[in-house]
């Protein structure tokens, strides 16, 4: 344990103990317990106080809560619920997506407020499956058409945006068509891990092992999940790509493959939830916070006003897109679907972190994309809830995860 220190660690911990319990005396507040997470560890880092910075025990469980995150998200895709009608227009919404992020990216890239047009277009692409089910659920809408919807629209905007983060920019740099080779490979190895793990499961032994075992001290199943998710990621890391693909991926493999989980193991999901929000994914959030550069973000009136431009430009993105949905839905709740989808945070903070680890865009930039993030889920969600309750919204008391 020599050379190894604590001090770090304990105030994020105590910081990802604390931010949800006073949330918890104070019901009528409603705001997300990650944006003040973020908040408390700018507060507490060398922007502000000054009291904590990233060591190795807190940098190795900032990675492995971005991990969990990204398995969790991966969790909820329902692959097998992305089909007829729900599945073409969240689809052809992805592209028109992607489409409008391109020319915002050229545009900002323009009036010179992005380095590089194509890298902010991806991270305005994505939506927060992990906010938005949780909103869906408070409202009651989660099962309904209008809901799964939304859950398909924001699968397949989290799914294309950490495959195209992945193949454009990832850390190990190459072409596009060798990072194509690799992710094919990936895909690949994805694939026969999962058919492996179709075929052992289907083997009685085996199965009546893992009942027997999976609510023991073994926890045989949280285990072999955990597994998955580092194995995945090891793949992804050893072929060049990003390793949150690896962790998103394991997510979306473990959801196919755990189809009667409501019969043999219905408290699996509680447990992983558990394991991940309650003690990987808050110490990555503070620490996002920490690594918060204030000073670049505030260095400037212009540099300020990044923030406000980047959240109208992700509203762009991800809201016009919406309008395909107006036939089905009606205008009401196309505008619900709208500030759902625009709704970002998690994705922006880690695809910020790669994009200026390899140089692609500046502090300054970076700040002011994890700002917007922030203003996104602290309006976005509240503003449809209040149009889904005729005007009398509130989140549940429990702090949003």
């Amino acid at each position: 344990m020599t050379g190894i220190h604590f001090g770090n660690l304990l105030i994020v911990v105590a910081l990802a103990f604390l931010v949800p319990l006073a949330l918890g005396f104070a019901p009528g507040v409603r705001l997300p317990a990650v944006v003040l997470e973020i908040v408390a560890g700018i507060v507490v880092g060398p922007s502000v106080l000054g009291w904590v910075e990233v060591d190795g025990p807190v940098g190795v469980l900032a990675v492995i809560g971005l991990a969990f995150l990204l398995f969790l998200a991966g969790l909820e895709i329902d692959v097998r619920e992305l089909r007829g009608r729900p599945l073409r227009l969240a689809a052809l919404g992805f592209g028109l997506s992607f489409a409008i992020a391109v020319a915002a990216g050229l545009g900002l890239h323009a009036v010179g407020l992005a380095g590089s047009s194509l890298f902010v277009a991806i991270v305005l692409t994505a939506t927060s499956l992990g906010i938005v089910v949780p909103v869906l659920k408070d409202a009651g809408e989660i099962a309904s058409p209008f809901g799964q919807l939304v859950v398909a629209a924001g699968s397949i905007a989290d799914f294309g945006a950490i495959i195209l983060l992945s193949l454009l920019f990832s850390r190990e740099g190459g072409g596009i068509g060798s990072q194509a080779i690799l992710l094919g490979g990936f895909v690949l190895v994805a694939g026969a891990i999962g058919l492996a793990l179709a075929g052992a499961e289907r083997l009685s032994a085996l199965s009546g092992v893992l009942l027997r075992l999976q609510d023991t001290t073994a926890q045989i199943r949280v285990r072999g999940a955990f597994l998955l998710l580092v194995m995945f990621a090891f793949v992804a890391e050893r072929l060049g790509l990003e390793t949150i693909l690896g962790a998103f991926m394991a997510g979306a493999l473990l959801t196919l493959l755990d189809r009667d989980r409501g019969m043999t193991h219905p408290r699996f999901r509680e447990k992983l939830e558990a394991a991940g929000f309650g003690i990987f994914i808050p110490v990555f959030f503070v620490v996002s916070g920490v690594r918060f550069d204030l000073d670049a973000l505030t260095s400037s009136a212009g540099a300020l006003a990044r923030v406000p431009v980047f959240l109208l430009a992700l509203l762009a993105v991800r809201g016009l897109p919406a309008l395909l949905y107006r036939n089905d839905l009606g205008n009401e709740r196309t505008a619900v679907a709208a500030l759902l989808q625009a709704t970002s945070l998690p994705f922006i903070v880690a695809a910020t972190q790669i994009g200026m680890e390899i140089g692609t865009i500046d502090a300054t930039t970076g700040s002011a994309l994890v700002g917007a993030g922030i203003l996104s889920v602290l309006l976005f969600p509240l503003g449809a809830l209040t149009i889904l309750r005729g005007g009398s919204a509130g989140v549940d008391s429990q702090p949003v995860a």
